[in-house]
């Protein structure tokens, strides 16, 4: 699988019932620095953020519950857990990549485990 590189892309959000992908905005953190910031200081998300590689997150010091998502190697998602400030995520077995998105948002999306992603940079 290719690297990413720090910028903006989209999410294709491909269903388990066959459906049409959704797609979403997409912000990529693939750098440390770009990853250890992530959406600190944030009072909103457009779409989400990924964070790759990564294996596990933590909220201290974000102003806004986010949802996460958990992906393996092959862009699929292993769990989705919506996080309050304050909190430290355990890390998941076989986590690769973590996407980042408003608190709600990926119901909305349909995003649950065993759902595959495809990731499209800008």
């Amino acid at each position: 699988m290719a690297r990413w590189r720090d910028g903006h892309g989209s999410l294709l959000i491909h269903p388990d019932d066959g459906g049409a992908p959704r797609t979403v905005p997409l912000e990529i953190a693939a750098s440390y620095r770009a990853r250890t910031r992530g959406l600190l200081g944030r009072d909103t998300v457009e779409g989400a953020m990924l964070l790759s590689p990564a294996g596990s997150v933590h909220t201290f010091g974000m102003r806004i519950p986010i949802d996460v998502a958990y992906l393996d190697r092959g862009l699929t998602v292993i769990a989705v857990r919506t996080m309050p400030p304050g909190r430290l995520g355990l890390p998941r077995p076989r986590s690769r990549h973590v996407l980042e998105a408003s608190a709600g948002a990926m119901a909305g999306w349909g995003m649950r485990a065993g759902v595959r992603v495809t990731v499209e940079p800008g």
